[in-house]
């Protein structure tokens, strides 16, 4: 069954959230140029998240996406593409998905917060903690990027 959107707002406002111990990207699964990893989240209320994240230096691409493992992503930070809401309104190629009852996950705006560009992975990813709630005990590698020549 799926989270409400109080549900959701209770989970990113608490604080408790973590990762503990290092983060590692591999080879996606497709064999793509794509990178990613996936990390559980502990909570003291025994949320059931875990965290995902994907970068595609070819593509120009990052995300990370906090997934509810009954709902699906519940929020989401996408840099280097655009989004087309659902009411029709098109959001930057710098955006965030959140829950709603309506819309689930369709829904996205254009965040303040994070200032890092794409290609700089390891800084959005401490914007994108502390914007979340989201505590990181351990250390996140830089993602390969066997795609350097790629890189404008």
């Amino acid at each position: 069954m799926a989270i409400t959107q109080q549900e959701f707002q209770v989970i990113i406002a608490n604080e408790a959230k973590r990762i503990e111990g290092d983060i590692s990207w591999v080879e996606d699964e497709d064999h793509s140029p794509a990178r990613e990893f996936r990390s559980e989240i502990l909570s003291d209320e025994g949320y059931p998240l875990f965290i995902a994240g994907r970068v595609n230096y070819p593509a120009g691409k990052l995300s990370y996406s906090l997934i509810h493992r009954g709902s699906g992503r519940i929020y989401g930070l996408c840099l280097g593409y655009d989004h087309h809401n659902p009411t029709c309104e098109m959001v930057g190629d710098k955006h965030k998905h959140y829950w709603t009852d309506q819309y689930r996950d369709k829904m996205a705006y254009v965040p303040e917060d994070i200032t890092e560009i794409w290609s700089r992975p390891l800084e959005v990813w401490r914007q994108f903690c502390n914007e979340a709630n989201l505590q990181h005990f351990g250390t996140m590698n830089l993602p390969p990027n066997d795609h350097m020549g790629l890189l404008l």
